[in-house]
Parts: structure tokens; sequence; C-alpha cells
């Protein structure tokens, strides 16, 4: 935005500072290296849980912060997202939706031990909720959890799990009752125990360098104390984390508007055709007013859901509605980028192209724009009237 944002507190700003050097100087130079090589180096993950990224609501003896704050959430989102390649976000970023569950209802010997080697990026963990067969219809999971002598056994199979090929500890979303949403339980399963297996999901269009898995229970054999959170009621434990996912999907979005928006103007400024600069030919000059506008309006509604988050509110309906509006606002912006740079957009190694083949992950992932829009519509109470 031009103007400055009235949420900005000096810790925020130094905290979006630290994160901006950060990014610049070990993530961007290598983006194309990491995405060749599809991995990012384990050092990455460590380095950025020094600096605190995967400790916000986790209490301090656990490892985390001990305190909670939506708008450095999307400060850091932001930024990981518009570094270059947004792959790298979810290369290191799985774990940040499987750790709600684990400070809540995890083991104490797992939150003193191994939630802090999580949180300081030692070791991955992952939520695996999606399904091959059930994408965003969360409620027609059929992954399901029997009881046996001593604990639960699992069959099933699990989807799109990213960082799933090296994570440790998984966040496993079964059915241990009837039909529907209340027959949802979750799981603590750690990535050897007999029965579980994982192929990697190869041959994507964009998030080279991050992981993505299928997981496999066959007979998986759990103890009793795998079982997480009350029975049956596994959904409604999990649901803050699918909010803090979309959020930061937003925050995202809006860091890789602002890649193609800075790349295009560039780019403009130098390119000349008919003997002036592409900025200077008015149908181009307008095609970056509206892009700035589309980039304000999102960071505005962001900055809106993060205040009220921070008074403790948990607005589901303007998450889902900005998540929808924030990726449609990237397609557009994508878009724009790669008609201003005509032909040289087209090529691998521009950050316009790399993200115009990740706009639909971002659209897809976290809940469709479809799913996004019902849940909004009943989220408001206007299903039915």
């Amino acid at each position: 935005m031009t103007c400055s944002s009235p949420f900005m507190t000096p810790e925020r700003q130094a905290f979006r500072d630290t994160l901006a050097a950060f990014f610049a100087t070990e993530v961007t130079p290598h983006v194309e290296e990491w995405e060749a090589a599809q991995a990012v180096p384990w050092e990455l993950h460590q380095k950025l849980g020094a600096l605190g990224v995967f400790g916000f609501g986790i209490p301090e003896e656990y490892g985390g912060l001990g305190f909670d704050d939506a708008f450095m959430r999307c400060d850091y989102a932001e930024l990981a997202f518009g570094c270059g390649a947004s792959g790298v976000a979810a290369a290191v970023g799985g774990r940040m939706i499987s750790l709600g569950p684990m400070v809540q209802f995890a083991p104490e010997p797992f939150r003193q031990d191994i939630l802090p080697r999580i949180v300081r990026g030692e070791m991955n963990s992952a939520l695996a909720i999606t399904e091959p067969g059930g994408g965003s219809d969360v409620a027609n999971l059929s992954t399901r959890a029997a009881r046996v002598a001593g604990g639960w056994v699992l069959n099933g199979a699990k989807a799109y799990i990213t960082g799933g090929m090296d994570a440790q500890w998984f966040v496993v979303g079964a059915r241990t009752g009837g039909p529907g949403l209340a027959g949802i339980s979750l799981f603590l399963i750690e990535a050897d125990t007999p029965g579980f297996s994982r192929t990697p999901l190869g041959g994507k269009m964009g998030w080279h360098c991050s992981t993505q898995a299928m997981l496999h229970f066959d007979d998986c054999h759990v103890p009793e104390a795998a079982l997480i959170g009350p029975e049956n009621k596994g959904f409604l434990a999990i649901m803050n984390n699918f909010n803090h996912e979309r959020l930061a999907m937003v925050a995202g979005s809006l860091g890789m508007m602002r890649v193609c928006y800075r790349s295009a103007l560039d780019w403009a400024r130098e390119r000349r055709t008919f003997g002036q600069r592409l900025i200077e030919h008015q149908v181009i000059a307008h095609k970056f007013a509206e892009m700035s506008a589309r980039i304000d309006m999102t960071e505005a509604y962001l900055e809106r859901i993060c205040w009220a988050m921070n008074q403790g509110l948990m607005p589901a309906a303007e998450i889902a509605k900005a998540k929808v509006q924030a990726t449609k606002a990237l397609e557009f912006v994508a878009s724009e980028g790669m008609q201003i740079f005509g032909g040289a957009g087209y090529l691998t190694g521009n950050p316009v192209e790399r993200v115009w083949r990740e706009v639909k992950v971002m659209a897809i992932g976290g809940g469709s724009e479809e799913i996004l829009r019902d849940l909004a519509v009943r989220q408001m109470g206007l299903a039915g009237q």
C-alpha cells in the first residue's frame, strides 16, 4: 500500500525487516537451484526455526514463542511465499498446520520432548486429512480407525500431504464413528509405524522444491495413546488450523502478487517498444493501476481479519471470503504480469512464470474456491433462508 498501515508496530516492523533480510540473502538467490533439486536444504528449516516463525501460539515450555499474533503470522507467510518460489514456503511450512492439535492434545512427554524439536526445525510434522476421493470434502473422509486390543488399526489413504515425505510425525484424521464430521478422530502417528508407508507425488505443475506425498495405511497398528483429543470430535479440533492455513494462503497470495508487480514494473521501465518505455504506454500503465488496486484491497482485508483474530475472534466466513478473493486477485495480477512481459514471461526462470504456474495450487489448496464460498454462506447464516 502507498499509505502506512495503522496496524504497524515497532515490534512487527522489526520482525518484517528481519524476515525480509533473511529471505533476500538466504533464500531468493538459491530458489532456482532448489527448484531444480526439488528440495530445500534441511538447514533452512532450522534457520527459520531459530527466527521463531514456527512458534506462534505455542507455550514457551514447548519451544514456542509464548504468544500469538495474526499480523506476524501473515508477515511471515507473505514474505515466505513472495521469496520468488512459493514452494519454499510449502517445503518448510507443512508442519505449521499440524502443530495446533499437538499443542492441545498430544501426550505430555511428546509435548516436552518432540514438539520443541519440531518448532526448532530439527524435525518435521504434517497434517494428513485430504484423501484421494474426497479433496476438500472432509465430511466424506473414509480412512477408518477400528479399535483392537491395546489400541487402534488404521486403513485408508491420504493425498497431497505437504511435507509428507520428510515428516517424522503425522496428525491423521480417521473415521472412528458414523458418517459426517461427527465421526472423525485425530491420531498422532510416527513415520516408521508398521503398516504406514508413503510415496512422493511427482510431475507437479509447481511447488517443485516442496514434497507432497500419498500416505498409505494398511492394517497400521497404533497404541491407544495415539488417539489425541476427544473421540469422534477431531474435526472440531482442527477447525482453527484450517482457518490459520487459509489466512496464511491469503497472505501468501499477497506476497506472490507483489513479486509479479515488482518484476513486471522493473521490466516495463526497461523494455522499449515503439520508441517508448513500456510504462509510458497508457495501456500498460493502466495495468499497473489495476494490479496495485487488487494488491491494496487484499492487504486491507487481510489486516482487518488479523485485527479481529488478535481480539480473540475467529471470523471463519471472512477468512473464507478473503481466500477466494485473494486467489482471484492473484490470478489477475499474475496474468497481467505475463502480458506485460510478453514472450519473456513464458520463459522458465522468470518469477512471473513461476507464480503463474502456482496460482491454482493457491486457489485449490486449503479449501477450494467453491468449497469456501459455500462455507462462507453457511457461516453467514444465509443457507436455507
